[in-house]
């Protein structure tokens, strides 16, 4: 190999490793902005209620999930849980590059929020 196809083989490899992160994740800001949202209303809501004994999963000392936490919030959870599904839809979208669909599925789990606070 010469230095001339060297110094191209560099460039090349290069500037594929630069181009990888701006096609992936084009989405990835918004997510993890409606996530914290999400998350603390989550938050809010297991806050809100009176105490309860901890599950058996808290008793065997597994950590809580977003989700798992939602679960146990009744009829508030399973909107919190129609929204963390909304979430789920969106980072897939946005994997497989379909920004459309995951603003889509962003303005959803917004909508569940705001619908959720009523």
């Amino acid at each position: 190999m010469t230095a001339r196809t060297m110094t191209y083989c560099a460039a090349f490899g290069a500037l594929l490793f630069a181009a990888s992160p701006a096609q992936a994740g084009a989405c990835e800001p918004s997510i993890a902005s409606v996530q914290a949202q999400v998350d603390a209303a989550i938050e809010q809501s297991a806050g809100s209620d009176q105490w309860k004994p901890e599950s058996l999963n808290a008793l065997r000392g597994h950590q809580p999930t977003p989700r798992s936490l939602a679960q146990t919030e009744g009829r508030n959870g399973a909107d919190l849980q129609l929204a963390l599904d909304a979430l789920e839809r969106a980072r897939a979208a946005d994997r497989s590059g379909q920004i459309a669909a995951c603003h889509r599925e962003l303005s959803q789990a917004k909508l569940i929020l705001v619908q959720q606070r009523q």
